[in-house]
């Protein structure tokens, strides 16, 4: 429906229902003043109908609010305590990691420098060495705590 259409039926709506009114108040087997104590009866009534069902409402949200409220509470309380957990956990588990690396990191460097005193070199005609070892740790001049960062992140 275009907005043309729908403009028309609603100036046609409202244009009925007043319609409606006037031959209502023309037609009423009452005068003005009871039909309007009779209309002001039926909103006080209807007024204090929704009052009374929107306090109602209000109460049983409360109610169902404080219902839920103390399961939300424990369950949120169970979840830090969880994370809580699962830092702690983390933070061994760094530390751990960091003193492998470190202790790993050392050994390997040992091994290294055992193996490059093991090796030595040969000169060629004219003094010059052949061959030549040179080894580097990746990670050993870290520190343990950066080493265990970037292996935890890859």
């Amino acid at each position: 429906m275009s907005a043309k259409g729908t403009l028309g039926f609603i100036v046609g709506g409202i244009i009925g229902a007043a319609a409606g009114v006037v031959a209502g108040v023309m037609l009423a087997p009452r005068s003005g003043a009871e039909s309007r104590a009779m209309t002001a009866d039926a909103v006080n009534d209807a007024w204090d109908s929704a009052v009374d069902s929107y306090e109602r409402g209000s109460r049983v949200v409360r109610e169902k609010i404080n219902n839920v409220r103390p399961g939300v509470d424990a369950t949120s309380d169970e979840l830090r305590a969880k994370v809580d957990l699962a830092r702690e956990r983390m933070d061994q588990l760094r530390s751990s990691l960091s003193d492998v690396v470190g202790t790993t990191s050392a050994q390997v460097q040992e091994a290294v420098n055992s193996v490059a005193e093991k090796v030595t070199p040969t000169a060629d005609e004219e003094g010059e060495p052949v061959a030549s070892v040179h080894v580097e740790v990746a990670g050993a001049d870290e520190p343990a705590d950066e080493a265990a960062e970037e292996t935890a992140e890859a």
